[in-house]
């Protein structure tokens, strides 16, 4: 239901404009195109449709306003018609001529005219014709008669600028005017109503009732007359793309520029077209092909453990690896600090399903396992998808797997990271960690999880399979087979399931092709489950070995959603396709990895029906099972038709062209297989389905199994239905070149197609196909944006709001598109919450794009664009379906019946719809495809090349659909049909014959490509290109030794014939295929990449002009495999060759004065436009050579090559004495484009010159863009630089690092006062800032005591500048995320940042960051009055700047002017993996390049001391050698890669300059994998020659050789030179004693004037009041400083050094200064490349020997740990649990001692005394305990050096945190003693002790927030009461008594004088307990225990022992007695 308008022409208009025009209706609005120099009549001939959603109301109203249209201004409006549509809703369709209105209402003459027809939803009006849509013969029988419309699409980046000229524009034919806006069209239908227009309009076969309509001129099948036929074939298709500048550009009427946006410009390489469609340039299969990974856990601590008195020790386990900590004994919160490290080299698939568990186990020893607490598990694929790949510091929370009810069991606090090749990781700086332990806040989850998982059960159903391949790869079987004809089916399946960890398994049915299971598996996970997939395989159980038969992998993000609206993971009833190898049944399947689920598959295996529930389960029921095992039981099976209706589909394909085929397959005939499910399957599919098919159309009950082995050949059944043919012809393939063959199919085309029945759920696919052509429409946008950023192309931020625009409508389209399937019966749940969903995320999406839209603006555009390429990231994540449907044709080479080759083709993407957006992408569209070789062959250069290029057609729609399944194809053919009987409905085509064909020439002009691949062992190439077109290829020459070449050739391909109609030809041609390949004297050329090219068309009609022609060189991308091989700069045109033959060709003018003979140069217009620069070379020197040929590099030299003119160094006499050129500067003049896009690579070659004249090349480099090296020469108003006005730059004292505005920089010839304000509230904020702290953490945030001058020392500045560091980078995140918010970017408006290149554009908050003045000096000592009382009781510790990376990023490079360019040489490897490039560098060339246009403006070389030698390079040093002396520092290192078994290291440095070798191996620290080294070495070099520092961590050994941990390498050369100054950082302060001191011997002053000097610079002229002028610049500062003695004295340098900090504000010769600073450098291993092996944190100082000497190195050596002592006096105890009965008296008591130890120091435990007896829980005990221990006040640890074993070698050094632990035990003399509880103390922070036994409570151990904490180091001395706590049965804690206790902390000094005793003992002994004597209180009071005996204890049991005494005496007496009474019986007596 539509509203359509046909806007015919304007007439009566006045003057000569261009004009558009703009129609609205609803509130949306399209334009039409320009129509350029308009004179009265202007003709747009366009239409336009609105789709509608609600029938159109008779009173509303459609606008049309006309422009004069201007680039550059707002358009101008001419005139407005607004039209009522009560007519056309009551007709349906109206034809209107009418005047406009003006401004002011009034009529004009300019008149329009237009059609506007309505189709309304009830089809009331202007019906359609229901027999459109069965076939009817008659239509269908000539191939041409279907004739698609084109679409906007069609506009395309190649046509550049077809403008379209009035003349042509007159002849447009109706056919072509109905022309859409792709974005905005939307249509409806539902599944009854096949009424959608989209599609049915664009193929052209409706059939109008309603008068003559717009399509009237269309073509209607048959109904055409004849002549209108001929007239089309003269009139080309004229594409109607406008002129580049305003591509289709929507401009709204008098919008500002900021807000303008451009439509579709198509990236360069593709070419938008309606009948083909893209093909897919990189080939290579990355899928299953294994990577390095390295997986690192840190075990740091566990808290909160569940149990009394553990031993805890951690089990991490990753995949099947497993590593265990150390035990630490009796303690629930171990502290482990142990870092394990995991390699793997696996596909990624693999990798992420790997699971980590982390499980804490109590007592493991040799002989027992150990009980397990609790774990947790994760899986890989969790950790790198966080943020930078890891979590840090984060808290696992610890279950137990075997309980379900239970609650947690404690927490584990570690680091997880996930590095792969190439992933550098940002560890978070080390540093003191006091931050304060937050557990709910830390929790180990990805955002989005909730802290509280709750159990769950996740129910997998599997229903049954069909489709199962029939092998069974036993011999028996196939024996038994052979002799007894036993006919069984030889496959016994089972399904297997993975999730989490653990695997379910139904049961086998045995010999079944269509297993029935029926079974469910149940898993009992936390949920959200911390694993990201389900795996389920079907395998065939077989007695040796099982095999998979199939895998698939459930994403559980894709079937549930977290958010509020979201679901849990639900799936199916659903059929599940399975891929892998192929389907012959051999007994080695050498593809067997493809049925594992690794890799592509190849091959349809089979289709599982399954289903998935989740359900949370509720612990706290009784009745709940709570065993976590896998489970399998019954489950109730689906009904047939749950699954959506059976349907035939018919598969439809034709063969256009098959060329490429890889000459290795051999001349054996070749023919293609197409299958789609088992139909076509020439191996299976032979079984003839017994179809039960009701005659009257059946109700969808039919057994699908059957229908599944459909037949490939005989197909008769009862309706006469056509047989399917899967597969075409075998034909001989002919040879196209040395490489490759290609098949005959000239006119004749072979076709294939197939029925198949399938489930019909096409709506999953619709809704996929809808949202993956939004996706692909952004991709595309992108790649503009991209590209025209890359070539420069005027706003590219207005083709950014075009893409926004295209998808926030086309999010709106499917919404509304969408929105109409809710009526399905077979839809799961998964189906409705899906859609949902998607159409609350696309809603979504599409409103975030239009808000995104207006913010973009060209200074934002970079942000703005990660933000779109998150939505195109979640649109593919959305588009991917989880529940399959059809499953994927698969399209296989077959030589000799070998299957050779094959490609994959998603059903959904050629699926027909009746709307054209549900429609796949590739349906009835010509796809170019590659086939590619199966499994593991294809990886590694066997997948690069093609093995065969096919241009093929596929349609797969309803059978009941099929009428329209040929609209795709290029007309102009005729079907060729197989004969059957009389009267049958007629067949597909088995062949389509060409009757059209059109003879063409294609030019390819082949310029230039650029950073080719070396495929040669020497570093270079000898590169050609191969151009394939259809079936003919052609070679450029070969251009040997080089990566650049330069061919400036023409080829030329005469005669190339194409099928078809010509107009289509013109939009449509085949792409051309370029191929470069490496020419080697021997063998064959190795392939070194490909790229795809369109040609531009033109018709033999057409004008040879501007703008189409002659084309444009453009630039195509190259590939090898996966990874870009570098570009070709080409153009290619295709031009028919019309009646009068060649001669009507346009004329080929060469340039003229080149002869290269039968070789044609590319023709003038064509090839660039060229102008004289001149190169200017610096030669500096050469490093690092290594051996050639194992000779060594004695005699060297440079030759520089640039568009064929070189230049070469002079030679370097003697590499190993002196390798620097003694001729520093050389220039050439060459010939460059004026275009700089395409300037030529410049080509540096060094060659070693031997005796003889003989020459070897060592090694080469090219420099692919010269842009950065070009010089422009500088405005003439720029260049007085000293301007009348000075600038005061104000120094204000230095801010905390805050806010955003106070960041500045200052222009070079600005001169306005810049004031750096700080508002007030900052002030107030930085005073609370110096009161509170911050510092260096626990030593120097006091808050009684300051530390004074002398005990601060290098490492408290260090501590305090990670602080600052670890501050300003939350800042900057804070900030980036308020600039986020705050879209305004009023802030840049104001103050422009200056974005030079030594910035690095990193982000806008890090640039601002940068750009602010270095911190200044901290210690200033002229706060303002107001300050100054509060600083008294904070002093300000200096710092220095941390670079948490290299100080080479920082300072790009060092490259300001001196670059290093690395020589390469030898092949680039052929796995995929570019990290090789490292080990092809040979060496370095030292050097610079400036490039200019030649004549320079003559004002140049005016300057004083201008030196001609040195042309550009003017000012830079000498290189002769200069001698320095190198202090290296190394702080620290961080996470190394542990080297021994023990998963530790013993690191020490080992240092590397020139032929100085320092290995510190005596200094290694023991098993440290975080050594503090704190050292300092000097070296003294000579630069040139020993320039490369080295510094490498080795793990020391006993036995056997170090091994190298990592190694950093420093190019000193370039730091020493460079401008930033990096021999010495320069300090925040002036300091000329303490730990702050100097330590250049140069002072401030002296820099400065060196700077000024060198810098030609006005200064520096010291003024009174503290000011300094340099240039225009005045800088304020102090002027006064200390001596050691306190003394002030008047100075400079305070002035001097304010200047340097702010050095880059000086006009010129400005640059930021290198601060004082530590940088951390990452340490690689070369054995594993790209993998980081821990960090390094160090600096090097450099002093030249020429001056005077440096001051002694500062000594940084590690602080030592003080000794303190720690005593403890156990006073008392109270309310202690009783937990013995007395034997005697049966009172409850306890025999109670208190035992103590310092953390990590069990050992040394001690115990007082037994107080025996204790009936209250009172204990006295008067004890005390003394612990020694070692504290580094800045860590807060305790340092102590113990041997690990009695094995080990040598004492290993732990820091361990301070806690006290004193635990209550009750004495036992036989058994082992209770535990009844205990408290643990933190020195540093714990609660302080309640005054008496009564108001200790539990609180001070679980509501430690709120109280108030103390610190020993600080109190000195603490007593009070604290709480005993334990777990009782249930898990709760409970208190368990109460202790009082005293500590006091001593120095060990003061400890000394004065000494304390042990227990009670001397000096100073404590008196003893007063102890009531209830111990043997039995003794003294006899009666009462004997009372307490009898009448009490053993009542009942004297009580029976009295009573089975009776009754022995009793028997006893019988037994006497019975025989004399027998007697006397007997007797009678």
């Amino acid at each position: 239901m539509a509203l359509q308008l046909r806007l015919r022409t304007v007439s009566g208009l006045r003057g000569k404009a261009d004009r558009i025009a703009k129609a609205a209706f609803r509130g949306l609005s399209f334009y039409t195109r320009v129509l350029e120099n308009c004179e009265d009549e202007a003709r747009f001939d366009e239409t336009f449709r609105w789709p509608v959603a609600s029938n159109i109301d008779g009173n509303e109203i459609l606008e049309i306003q006309v422009f004069n249209y201007s680039k550059v201004f707002t358009n101008r409006l001419i005139g407005t018609f607004r039209m009522v549509l009560q007519k056309v809703v009551e007709e349906g369709q109206l034809e209107v001529t009418d005047t406009l209105i003006d401004d002011n209402n009034s009529a004009i003459q300019t008149s329009i005219s237009i059609e506007v027809r309505y189709q309304a939803m009830d089809g009331t009006v202007g019906a359609w014709n229901d027999k459109e849509f069965l076939e009817i013969p008659s239509l269908q029988s000539e191939g041409d008669s279907r004739y698609p419309l084109e679409t906007d699409s069609l506009l395309s980046g190649h046509r550049q600028g077809s403008a379209m000229s009035p003349s042509k524009s007159n002849q447009q034919s109706a056919e072509r005017s109905f022309r859409r806006m792709e974005e905005d069209e939307m249509y409806y239908h539902s599944e009854d109503e096949l009424l959608g227009e989209g599609d049915t309009l664009s193929q052209g076969s409706l059939n109008m009732r309603a008068g003559k309509g717009v399509f009237s001129a269309m073509k209607l099948g048959k109904t055409r007359p004849p002549k209108d036929d001929h007239q089309k074939q003269e009139e080309p298709a004229v594409l109607e793309a406008e002129d580049l500048g305003r591509k289709a550009m929507r401009l709204g009427g008098g919008l500002d520029p900021d807000t303008v946006s451009l439509a579709s410009v198509t990236a360069v390489t593709t070419n938008v077209s309606n009948k083909r469609s893209k093909p897919d340039i990189k080939m290579e299969p990355s899928a299953g092909r294994p990577m390095d990974y390295q997986v690192s856990i840190t075990v740091i601590e566990a808290r909160q453990l569940v149990g009394l008195n553990m031993d805890p020790m951690v089990c991490v386990e990753v995949g099947d690896e497993k590593k265990y900590t150390s035990m630490k004994e009796s303690t629930n919160c171990p502290y482990y600090n142990e870092y394990f490290v995991f390699d793997f080299h696996v596909p990624p698939d693999v990798m992420f399903d790997k699971i980590i568990k982390l499980s804490v186990i109590h007592s493991k020893n040799l002989l027992r396992s150990g009980t397990l607490v609790g774990s947790f598990k994760m899986d890989v694929g969790t950790v790198y998808t966080q943020p930078e790949h890891q979590f840090y510091h984060k808290w696992a929370i610890l279950s137990d797997p075997e309980d379900l009810t239970a609650g947690l069991k404690g927490y584990l606090k570690c680091d997880v990271a996930v590095v792969g090749k190439g992933d550098n990781i940002k560890t978070p700086h080390k540093a003191n960690e006091t931050d304060e332990d937050d557990i709910e806040g830390n929790l180990l989850l990805p955002d989005g999880v909730p802290p509280e998982r709750q159990w769950a059960r996740f129910y997998i159903k599997i229903y049954r399979a069909e489709g199962l391949p029939r092998m069974n790869t036993s011999l028996m079987a196939n024996v038994k087979k052979a002799l007894i004809g036993e006919n069984k089916d030889l496959v016994d399946p089972y399904v297997q399931v993975f999730f989490a960890g653990q695997k379910g398994k139904t049961s086998v049915q045995k010999s079944s092709y269509e297993p029935l299971w029926n079974e469910q598996i149940v898993f009992t996970e936390m949920f959200p489950p911390l694993c990201k997939r389900i795996k389920i395989q079907i395998r065939d159980s077989d007695k040796v070995n099982d095999v998979a038969i199939g895998t698939h992998f459930i994403d559980l993000r894709k079937i549930s959603n977290e958010g509020d609206k979201g679901f849990l993971p639900t799936f199916g009833p659903a059929w599940v396709n399975m891929y892998g190898s192929t389907r012959n049944y051999t007994l080695m399947d050498e593809h067997q990895d493809l049925n594992e689920g690794l890799g592509e598959g190849v091959s349809f295996r089979a289709r599982l029906l399954m289903s998935l529930a989740v359900e949370i389960l509720d612990t706290s029921n009784p009745e709940i099972n709570s065993s976590t095992e896998v489970q399998v039981e019954q489950a109730p099976s689906v009904a047939d038709n749950c699954t959506g209706k059976m349907e035939e589909f018919f598969l439809f394909g034709a063969f256009l062209e098959a060329t490429m085929i890889d000459r290795k397959i051999g001349d054996k005939p070749i023919n293609f297989e197409v299958t789609i499910g088992n139909y076509g399957n020439q191996i299976d599919g032979m079984a003839k389905p017994t179809l039960r098919r009701k005659k009257d159309g059946g109700d969808g009950d039919e057994e699908e199994s059957e229908l599944l082995q459909n037949s490939s050949e005989e197909d008769g059944d009862e309706d006469g239905e056509l047989v399917s043919i899967s597969s075409s012809q075998p034909m001989k393939p002919l040879v196209t070149d040395r490489n490759y063959f290609h098949l005959p199919y000239f006119e004749k085309k072979p076709c294939i197609y197939i029925k198949s029945w399938w489930q019909d759920q096409r709506r999953r696919l619709y809704n996929a196909n809808i949202m993956d052509k939004i996706a692909d429409k952004l991709e595309e946008g992108l790649n503009d944006v991209q590209e025209m950023i890359k070539t420069e192309k005027p706003h590219p931020e207005r083709r950014l709001r075009g893409v926004l625009e295209e998808l926030s409508s086309g999010c709106l389209r499917f919404v509304t598109l969408a929105d109409k399937d809710q009526h399905h019966s077979s839809r799961t749940r998964l189906d409705r919450e899906r859609l949902k969903s998607c159409m609350r995320e696309l809603e979504n999406v599409g409103q975030q794009a239009t808000t995104l839209r207006s913010q973009v603006k060209k200074n934002t555009m970079k942000d703005k664009l990660k933000l779109v390429q998150n939505f195109l990231q979640k649109l593919r994540f959305l588009a991917d379906e989880p529940q399959h449907t059809i499953p994927d044709i698969f399209i296989w080479m077959m030589s000799n019946n070998k299957r050779i080759a094959y490609t994959r083709i998603p059903s959904k993407d050629i699926l027909y719809s009746i709307v054209d957006e549900e429609m796949g992408k590739d349906c009835a569209k010509v796809k170019t495809v590659f086939l590619k070789l199966p499994g593991k062959r294809g990886f590694g250069p066997a997948g690069w090349t093609v093995q065969a290029k096919m241009e093929i057609y596929l349609w797969l729609g309803l059978n009941k659909q099929r009428k329209d399944f040929l609209s795709g194809l290029p007309c102009g053919f005729e079907e060729k049909k197989t004969a059957r009987g009389p009267n049958l409905p007629s067949f597909p085509p088995i062949s389509l014959l060409y009757t059209k064909k059109q003879v063409f020439q294609l030019r390819a002009h082949m310029y230039q490509a650029r950073s080719l691949f070396a495929a040669d062992s020497s570093g270079l190439s000898d590169p050609f290109a191969r151009v394939f077109f259809i079936t003919q290829s052609q070679c450029t020459e070969v251009l040997n030794e080089t990566l650049c070449p330069t061919w400036d050739q023409l080829l030329v391909f005469d005669n190339v014939e194409l099928y078809g109609e010509a107009h289509e030809m013109r939009d449509d041609p085949p792409i051309i295929v370029i191929e470069i390949y490496d020419q080697d004297t021997v063998g064959k050329a190795d392939f070194m990449g490909r790229t795809f090219a369109k040609p531009v068309v033109k018709m033999s009609d057409e004008q040879y002009c501007p703008p189409r022609f002659p084309p444009q060189l453009e630039y195509y991308q190259i590939y090898r495999g996966n990874s870009t091989a570098g570009d070709l700069l080409a153009a290619f045109e295709l031009l028919q060759i019309g009646a009068g033959g060649k001669s009507d060709l346009p004329r080929v003018d060469g340039p003229t004065g080149i002869d290269r003979g039968p070789i044609l140069p590319v023709p003038l217009g064509i090839r660039p436009v060229l102008s004289k620069y001149r190169v200017e070379i610096l030669f500096w020197g050469l490093r690092d050579l290594k051996r050639v040929n194992l000779a060594q590099v004695d005699r060297p030299r440079v030759d520089i090559e640039c568009a064929g003119k070189g230049v070469q160094s002079a030679l370097i006499q003697n590499y190993k004495k002196n390798p620097n050129f003694s001729t520093l500067v050389k220039w050439l003049e060459v010939d460059l484009p004026e275009n700089e896009l395409l300037h030529p690579p410049l080509n540096i070659r060094v060659v070693d010159c031997r005796a003889f004249g003989r020459y070897t090349l060592v090694g080469s480099h090219a420099v692919s863009s010269l842009r950065k090296f070009i010089y422009r020469p500088p405005e003439k108003k720029a260049h007085h630089w000293n301007m009348t006005g000075e600038l005061v730059v104000k120094v204000e004292p230095e801010v905390p690092i805050k806010k955003m505005e106070t960041m500045v920089k200052l222009e070079a010839n600005s001169d306005a006062v810049v004031k750096v304000e700080v508002s007030e509230e900052e002030k107030e904020k930085k005073k609370k800032k110096k009161k509170g702290g911050g510092g260096a953490g626990g030593g120097e945030e006091g808050e009684e005591e300051e530390p004074d001058e002398s005990m601060l020392d290098w490492w408290s500045k260090y501590f305090a500048s990670i602080e600052t560091m670890k501050e300003q980078l939350r800042q900057q995140e804070a900030a980036a995320a308020e600039a986020e918010e705050k879209e305004e970017m009023e802030i840049a408006e104001e103050i422009k940042l200056d974005d030079s290149p030594m910035k690095g554009s990193k982000g806008q908050a890090k640039n601002k960051e940068k750009s602010k003045a270095p911190k200044d000096d901290k210690k200033k000592k002229q706060q303002s009055a107001a300050e100054l009382p509060e600083k008294k009781n904070k002093q300000k510790i200096d710092e220095l700047k941390v670079f948490n990376k290299e100080l080479e990023t920082e300072f790009d490079n060092f490259e300001d002017w001196l670059h290093t360019f690395n020589l390469l040489r030898g092949k680039i490897g052929d796995n995929d993996d570019n990290a090789t490039e490292e080990e092809r560098i040979v060496g370095r060339f030292k050097g610079s390049i400036c490039v200019y246009k030649v004549p320079l403006p003559d004002d140049m070389g005016k300057e004083a001391g201008y030196d001609p030698n040195l042309g550009m390079f003017q000012g830079i040093p000498s290189n002769d050698p200069i001698n320095v002396l190198v202090r290296v520092y190394v702080v620290r290192a961080t996470d190394l890669h542990p080297a021994d078994i023990n998963g530790k290291a013993d690191p020490y440095i080992a240092i590397k300059l020139g032929k100085t070798d320092i290995k510190d191996k005596e200094n290694y620290i023991s098993k440290q994998l975080n050594p503090v080294f704190g050292k300092s070495f000097d070296i003294e070099a000579t630069f040139p020659m020993e320039s490369m520092l080295t510094v490498a961590v080795y793990d020391w050994d006993l036995v056997g050789t170090d091994d190298l941990i990592g190694e950093t390498k420093i190019d000193l050369e370039n730091r020493y030179y460079s401008k930033h100054r990096a021999t010495c950082g320069v300090s925040q302060t002036y300091a000329i004693h303490g730990y702050n001191m100097w330590r250049d011997p140069m002072k401030p002053s002296q820099i400065l004037s060196k700077l000024c000097k060198e810098g030609k610079v006005d200064g520096p002229h010291f003024g009174p009041g503290g000011r300094v002028k340099v240039a225009n610049r005045v800088f304020t500062g102090p002027t006064e400083m200390e001596d050691e003695n306190g003394q002030k004295k008047q100075t400079e340098e305070h002035l001097a050094l304010t200047v340097l900090h702010h050095w880059e504000d000086v006009p010129r010769a400005g640059c930021r200064l290198v601060p004082e600073h530590v940088e951390t450098r990452p340490l690689l291993n070369p054995d594993k490349p790209g993998i980081e092996q821990g960090r390094l944190e160090m600096w090097v100082d450099m002093f030249p020997m020429d001056m005077p000497a440096p001051g002694p190195a500062i000594d940084i050596s590690p602080r030592k740990p003080k000794k303190y002592e720690l005593r403890v006096i156990v006073w008392n105890t109270d309310e202690v649990i009783l937990e013995d009965d007395d034997y005697f008296t049966g009172e409850k008591s306890s025999d109670i001692f208190v035992r103590g130890w310092l953390k990590g120091q069990q050992e040394d435990k001690q115990d007082t005394d037994v107080h025996y007896h204790s009936l209250t829980g009172e204990g006295n005990f008067n004890w005390r305990y003394i612990f020694p221990f070692d504290y580094l006040m800045a860590e807060e640890k305790i340092v102590i050096s113990k041997k690990e074993s009695m094995f080990s070698w040598d004492e290993t050094e732990y820091k361990i945190p301070a806690r006290l632990t004193l635990q209550v035990w009750d004495a036992d003399h036989f058994s082992a003693d209770d535990f009844l509880g205990a408290i643990e103390l933190d020195l540093n922070r714990f609660p302080r002790g309640a005054k008496t036994a009564k108001q200790c409570s539990m609180e001070m151990v679980t509501n430690e927030a709120e109280l108030p904490m103390v610190s020993i180091f600080k109190q000195k001395r603490v007593k009070g009461w604290w709480p005993f706590v334990a777990r009782d049965e249930n898990d709760e804690l409970e208190i368990t008594g109460k202790v009082e206790a005293e500590l006091h902390l001593l120095t060990a000094e003061e400890a000394e004088k004065s000494p304390a005793g042990l227990a009670r003992n001397e000096p100073d002994p404590l008196e003893k307990p007063n102890r009531p004597d209830t111990s043997f209180i039995w003794f003294l009071n006899p009666l009462k225990s004997i009372k307490y005996l009898i009448c009490t204890r053993y009542k009942w049991l004297i009580i029976k022992i009295v009573l089975a005494l009776l009754l022995l005496i009793m028997l006893a007496l019988f037994l006497y007695s019975m025989p004399g009474y027998m007697v006397k019986k007997l007797l009678g007596a």
